[in-house]
C-alpha cells in the first residue's frame, strides 16, 4: 500500500496544497480541511479521467461540483473520498509502473468483477476493498 507521502504526490503534493506532509496523519488534517478544488482537477489530468465518472464515484452531483469549483474547495468528506481513490491510483501506479497502464486497468472492463471497471467500484468502501484485493493478487503474481 502506498505510503503518505506517494498519496500526497498523487493528490497533486506541495504544489496544489503549498505544504509539505510526512506521516498518514498530516494527510488527515489535510482531508479534515478539505483539499483544494485543484487537487480533483490534478488527479483527473493525471490519471486521463472525465469530471463526470468521477462526480459519481466522489457521490457530488454535477451542480455541487460546480459550486465546488468556484468555492474551490472539496468538503472534508468528498476529500476522504477523492483521498481513496487517490490511494488506489497509487497502489494502482506502483502494480502496473505508470499512470498510464494504472488508468487503463483501472477503466477496464473486467471479466472477474463481471464486465465492470475497478475504478467503477471506488463509489464504496466494500467496492475499494474488492479493487485492493485484486491489486495485491496481480502485485504478488496470483491473477493475470
Amino acid at each position: 500500500m502506498p505510503q503518505a507521502e506517494e498519496l500526497f504526490k498523487t493528490l497533486g503534493g506541495a504544489t496544489i496544497f503549498k505544504r509539505q506532509v510526512h506521516s498518514a496523519e498530516d494527510v488527515r488534517a489535510i482531508i479534515h480541511k478539505g483539499f483544494p478544488y485543484r487537487s480533483l482537477e490534478f488527479v483527473l489530468s493525471k490519471f486521463h479521467l472525465d469530471l463526470p465518472r468521477m462526480s459519481r464515484i466522489l457521490s457530488v452531483p454535477p451542480r455541487t461540483m460546480a459550486r465546488r469549483k468556484a468555492e474551490q474547495r472539496l468538503t472534508a468528506q468528498e476529500s476522504d473520498r477523492l483521498a481513496r481513490v487517490a490511494r488506489i491510483l497509487t497502489y494502482a501506479t506502483n502494480v502496473f509502473g505508470t499512470e498510464e497502464k494504472a488508468s487503463t486497468w483501472l477503466t477496464r472492463p473486467h471479466r472477474i468483477l463481471e464486465g465492470t471497471a475497478p475504478i467503477e467500484l471506488l463509489d464504496t468502501d466494500l467496492g475499494t476493498q474488492a479493487v485492493e484485493a485484486m491489486l495485491g493478487r496481480l502485485e504478488h503474481g496470483v491473477i493475470g
